[in-house]
Formats: C-alpha cells, sequence, structure tokens
C-alpha cells in the first residue's frame, strides 16, 4: 500500500489533494484554510470525477460568495433585491459603548458599523482580537423608512471544523512508520517530500512548534523565498501573521479605552506571527513594546494599565537574511539583520528555537505537495488541541544535561522536544534512537542562540554552558555542534575562552588537505608532501553539511596506496557513475608515491541492467587506460560498502560513494564537491 493509499484510508474525509487550492485559488487573497475548508466540503475523495465535479462547486461557490473588493457594490445590490444574500468575508467586531452593542465591520464588502448578535460575539471571540476572522454570513436588508441601519447578521459561521476528535487522529498514527509519517505531514503543509532530506524535513516541521506548543519563542532567519512565514498565514485559523513594522504594544497587548482595557492579539490567538522582522529603514521600535515583550516572552504575562495578563500565545519571528551564514559568523552573528532595538541580550535569551531557514531550498514549482494531506483547518484543529498536552518531562528519561546550562537552556530544550514528540509521535511511541535523534535537534537549535549571544553580550561570557548530555541509557557523553559550527571551522567565542583540557574539538568531518576538491582540479603536477600520521578513527557527517570532498575524507589514506578495492552495491545511476568517476580523479591525484594504479570495483544490479552496465563500464576502462590506471570490476557485491587500500587501510562507508544531496546543472556544486550539501553518513578508518 502506497503513502497516499494509507492516508486516504486512514484520514477519509478530513484530506484533501493540495494542489487544489492553488488551482481555485488564482489571484484571491484568500487564505489557503479558507479554500481547503470548502475543498473539504466537496473533495475530500480520490475520485477523479467527484474531485472535478467538487472543484466546480467551489469555484461557484467563490464566484458567487466571495466578495471582491471591485465588486462589493454589486454584492451589496444583490443583497437589497433578494432580502438576504450569504457572502464570504473578513469580519471584525467592535463594542460600541454609547449604544452598547457589538458592531461588525467587513474588510471586503466595506460595511461599518453593522450591529452583530452578543451570541455571535461570545461564540466567537477572535472577532474583538482586531485582526479579523473569515466567516460565512448571511446578511439581511430590512426595508422601511425608520430603520438606522439596514444591514442585518442572520447567520455568521467562521471557517473552521466546530468539532474534531483528537484520540481519532492520535489512533491513526500506528498506520505509518515514521518516514512516512513525516512525509504525511509535508504534504499537510503544502511541500513535496521528495525533494527534501531528513534535516530539511525537521526544519520544516519546526515551524509547526508554535502551534503545538503554549507561549513556544520561535525565530527563523534566512533567504527569501523559502517559504518561513507560510505555514503562519496559510496554515491555521489560530495563528494570526502581522508585520513587523506595525506592531505596537497597545496592538499586541492591551488597548486602553477609557477606563478599560482591552486585550490585544496576544489574548486571542494561539500564534502571534511577525513577518519581515528585519531592519527597515524610517521604522523604529516602541520602547515600551521592548520591554513588555520581553517580560511576556519570560512570564507568559505582560502589566499594561493597572492590571497583570497572562496569555498562552506563542511567538514567532521570520525575518531574510542580508548576507551568507559564513559571512555573518566572520563579521556579525546571525542575529545581523532583524531589527536593532532587539538586538540585545535580554530578548535573545528568551528565544526557545532559532531555526536554520538557510538550509531550506527556494521553493519553486516542484517544491509544493500534488499529493493528499489533512485539510489545513483540521490539523490547526488538533494542533490547538494539543497544546496543553505538556511533555516535557519526558526528556529526563533520555537526557540528562551539563550544569552549565541555564534554565533558559533547559526549558527551551525540554519544550523544542516535548513539541517535536506530539508532532511526530503523537501516540506516544518512539523509539530511543529516535527520541535522541529529537534531543540533537533541539539542543542544536537552542546552542545557535547561545553562541551569538556571547558575540552580542559579553555578559553571558562570564558564564559559559557547554552544550553537552548523558545519554541516560547507556552512560556516554555527547556533545552538540550546530551544522553552521562543524562546516565552517567556526568556534564560538565561549568555547575560545575555556581552558585548553574544556575546549572541544570539532568532529572529524574533513579529513585530508584544504586543497581544492578533484571536480574542480587541473592537470597541474603536484608537489609531494609530507606523509601525515594516519590513525583510526570514526567520523560522522550531518544531513545537509557542506565543506565536505572525497579528497578532504579520503587524501591522506590514498596517498600511500597503490591498488584500491572499491565495493558499493548502488554505482548504476548516471549521477553514482559521476561519483565514481570523481573518486578515480582523486586518487590519481592523491597517489602522488605511486606512478601506476590499480582500481577494481565490485556492485551489483538487476540482471536486465548487468548489459549496460558492461558497456559502460568498458567505456571507462578503455578511458582509464590512457593516463596509466588500470580498471576492472565485478557484479558480486552485497550490501556492505569499503574502500580498502593495498597500504593496509580499510574505509567503511555507511552510504558507499553516495554522499551528495542532488544538486541542479547551475549550482557551484557541479563544479566542487565542498559546495554541495550532504545526506547523512558514517565513515569508519581502520587498518588490518
Amino acid at each position: 500500500m502506497t503513502l497516499q493509499d494509507k492516508i486516504m484510508s486512514a484520514f477519509l474525509g478530513k484530506v484533501v489533494r493540495k494542489d487544489l487550492a492553488f488551482q481555485v485559488k488564482g489571484g484571491l487573497p484568500v487564505p489557503t484554510y479558507v479554500l481547503e475548508y470548502l475543498l473539504g466540503q466537496y473533495c475530500a475523495t480520490d475520485d477523479e470525477e467527484a474531485i472535478e465535479s467538487g472543484l466546480e462547486k467551489v469555484k461557484e461557490v467563490i464566484k458567487n460568495n466571495y466578495v471582491h473588493r471591485a465588486e462589493a457594490e454589486t454584492v451589496k445590490g444583490k443583497i437589497k433585491d433578494a432580502g438576504k444574500y450569504r457572502v464570504i468575508d473578513k469580519i471584525t467586531a467592535t463594542l460600541n459603548e454609547r449604544l452598547d452593542i457589538y458592531e461588525a465591520e467587513f474588510a471586503n464588502l466595506g460595511l461599518t458599523h453593522v450591529p452583530i448578535g452578543t451570541d455571535f460575539v461570545r461564540a466567537n471571540p477572535k472577532l474583538l482580537s482586531g485582526n479579523g476572522v473569515w466567516c460565512i454570513v448571511t446578511i439581511g436588508y430590512l426595508q422601511g423608512e425608520d430603520v438606522r441601519v439596514r444591514w442585518d447578521i442572520q447567520t455568521l459561521k467562521p471557517i473552521q471544523i466546530s468539532n474534531i476528535d483528537v484520540q481519532e487522529f492520535i489512533d491513526q498514527r500506528k498506520n505509518f512508520t515514521t518516514d512516512e509519517w513525516l512525509d504525511f505531514m509535508m504534504h499537510t503543509v503544502g511541500l513535496n517530500p521528495e525533494q527534501m532530506n531528513r534535516r530539511e524535513k525537521f526544519i520544516v516541521l519546526a515551524r509547526l512548534l508554535p502551534h503545538v506548543e503554549n507561549n513556544f519563542n520561535f525565530m527563523e532567519l534566512g533567504p527569501k523565498g523559502t517559504g518561513k512565514s507560510h505555514v503562519f498565514q496559510e496554515l491555521s485559523p489560530y495563528g494570526v501573521l502581522v508585520s513587523g513594522g506595525d506592531v505596537t504594544s497597545a496592538r499586541l497587548f492591551v488597548k486602553m479605552s477609557g477606563n478599560k482595557e482591552l486585550l490585544g492579539l496576544v489574548g486571542y490567538w494561539d500564534v502571534v506571527a511577525w513577518d519581515e522582522f528585519e531592519q527597515q529603514k524610517g521604522r523604529a521600535v516602541e520602547p515600551t513594546l521592548i520591554d513588555i515583550m520581553q517580560n511576556y516572552l519570560a512570564n507568559k504575562s505582560f502589566n499594561r494599565g493597572k492590571a497583570t495578563h497572562e496569555a498562552s500565545a506563542s511567538m514567532s519571528f521570520v525575518g531574510n537574511t542580508k548576507h551568507t551564514v559564513r559571512y555573518m559568523l566572520k563579521n556579525s552573528h546571525l542575529f545581523e539583520s532583524i531589527p536593532t532595538s532587539f538586538v540585545k541580550g535580554a530578548f535573545l535569551d528568551r528565544i526557545h528555537l532559532y531555526n536554520p531557514g538557510w538550509e531550506i531550498k527556494m521553493l519553486k514549482k516542484d517544491s509544493f505537495s500534488k499529493g493528499y494531506g489533512l485539510i489545513t483547518d483540521y490539523i490547526a484543529a488538533v494542533l490547538h488541541s494539543m497544546r496543553n498536552t505538556d511533555l516535557t518531562g519526558l526528556l529526563k528519561n533520555y537526557a540528562q544535561f551539563d550544569g552549565s546550562l541555564s534554565e533558559r537552556d533547559h526549558l527551551a530544550i525540554r519544550k523544542t522536544f516535548s513539541g517535536m514528540v506530539k508532532l511526530l509521535y503523537p501516540d506516544g511511541k518512539f523509539t530511543d534512537e529516535e527520541a535522541y535523534e529529537l534531543i540533537e535537534f533541539a539542543a542544536e537549535c537552542r546552542k545557535r542562540v547561545k553562541d551569538q549571544l556571547y558575540v552580542i553580550d559579553e555578559t553571558f561570557q562570564a558564564e559559559p554552558a557547554k552544550f553537552e548530555y548523558i545519554n541516560v541509557k547507556t552512560g556516554q557523553k555527547h556533545r552538540i555542534y550546530t551544522l553552521e559550527q562543524i562546516e565552517n571551522d567556526f568556534v564560538p567565542v565561549m568555547e575560545q575562552s575555556l581552558p585548553e583540557d574544556e575546549t572541544a574539538e570539532l568532529p572529524d568531518t574533513t579529513a585530508g588537505t584544504k586543497a581544492t576538491d578533484a571536480a574542480s582540479e587541473t592537470e597541474a603536477p603536484i608537489e609531494k608532501k609530507v606523509t601525515k600520521q594516519l590513525v583510526a578513527k570514526y567520523t560522522e557527517i550531518r544531513a545537509n553539511q557542506s565543506n565536505v570532498s572525497y579528497k578532504k575524507l579520503f587524501g591522506d589514506y590514498l596517498e600511500t596506496a597503490s591498488e584500491i578495492i572499491i565495493t558499493d552495491p548502488y554505482i548504476r545511476a548516471p549521477f553514482q557513475i559521476d561519483n565514481l568517476i570523481e573518486f578515480i580523479q582523486t586518487a590519481r591525484e592523491c597517489c602522488t608515491n605511486n606512478e601506476e594504479l590499480y582500481i577494481e570495483v565490485h556492485t551489483q544490479n538487476d540482471d536486465d541492467k548487468v548489459p549496460e552496465m558492461i558497456d559502460t563500464f568498458d567505456e571507462l576502462k578503455s578511458e582509464l587506460e590512457a593516463v596509466g590506471i588500470e580498471f576492472n570490476y565485478y557484479f558480486d557485491a552485497d550490501h556492505d560498502r569499503s574502500i580498502k587500500l593495498n597500504n593496509g587501510w580499510t574505509i567503511s562507508l555507511s552510504r558507499g560513494l553516495d554522499i551528495f544531496e542532488k544538486f541542479g546543472r547551475f549550482s557551484l556544486g557541479t563544479v566542487r564537491q565542498t559546495n554541495r550539501r550532504c545526506r547523512a553518513f558514517t565513515v569508519n578508518y581502520f587498518k588490518e
């Protein structure tokens, strides 16, 4: 059974094909959850005829009931002529104290001061938030001469699912593997999982943490066009996206109206997301806002006026970076693009997770899902319901973090772990290995914050934190590194100041010289160099890591070899053949102590593909003979993957030579391996 079949079987009636909303939306400024709400009424099936029929009905509803601002007067005429008419519009309610009534404002229809029943407001308090709620509304028209307001709201239904069975959602988790569930979540947020590796999926999934955890402080900075604000704008009717340059303390927290205190956005929404959270010329941040914000992020409460208020809304800050990660690490810090007023230790220390948005590729046409995912309104209601489940206490069963971490460090890691468990393992069933994967991710995202605090605020250097933990199951100690720290050979300020015996060396991920790697070398002669002392070791390369090449991994060990035996059952596809050729070129350059070189390949293939591979290898054999390399091949490999050298060293490879992620034709990775992103793999160097 395919993943799509499993999805349809487990969640029939609660899923929709994710590309349908784009087909209907066109240029309409309607959130995806509004369209998917309608699609869920008519297109929650895999029957193509039913989908086509449902699409026509949805288009008809949009055409007849969605209010275009340019056609507002025409719609008003329809209401008058028919006596009543149903519209889809964004509604905001306010209290008219003089008349002691609530009044509604229609964003697109342009109506204001329309009386709205108290029952409607009580049932939907977000109408009072000032940001509006998308609703299906039946508006009547009152005839007569003595009518003060002719518009009459007869029915009002927010566009969101009223009742869900969360337990049903949780129970269905057992029907999916972890990889399938992760891909299912990617489809649900509208992205194509086939275009992402596992780490990228985790980064995207982390964007949902503010929706599933109360008072979660999230930040993601990265290049434009990577979908940072998508889940906050399109996913949930429980979240609101505001422009970072238009936020005031009154709008966000409390607005004073005479002697009354009217709650702001944090009082009505699960998530308040700041879009374009970056420094903009001519825009100053209200000083009071920063003070209130710091208190709220730390204590879940805020003071304005006479009272102290509490709220559970999570805060998300998303913005664009101006420079590359390498540039920021060398010349400034990773928070350099946010408003200067917020670049202060007291504020940034309250961020629970810094998501590395620069690791997500720019979204293109094939980046979006064409498969089935949960209706956004349904998953939003599930996440909303799960917010009050606290799983932070589970972490102590797996890891004990170093005592040098502050309480905010511990809390950030616990909350991230709790949220990721709810998103990936809502039934609470996961292996120890899966638990530690979440712990490593949570700790890395908090360490990213702490490393930059040492640069921004020197007072944090007085109490340096060692990001390491003891595995409760095995007793082993594990050190945490951010990916950008590893691939850029970056040593945080705190670690530079530690005594030598306390300083953690970066993981050994780039064995070899700093010379340019094989894919970009010329035929220039290479001077002989002093042979390095080789040691047995174990190296781990993380998903998405760059600055890795065959020369860095294998160069030193190849230098004294003249015979190389490669065992890799997956040298089949064109890109895998390219990998082999790049490795041979690396070996040719590195084996400088030998004038002749022998290379033997043991691989495997399907019987019907072997003749074609024989032709390929024979052509390669002929090419290599011309440059003095003897080449032989055999189709007898099993699952093991290794490189065996006649100098006594064996290099065991978990992924064989297939260590790089896909890269585009115009990527710099085509000419230099160090510019490519890697898949996760391990290398074990040992001597016979």
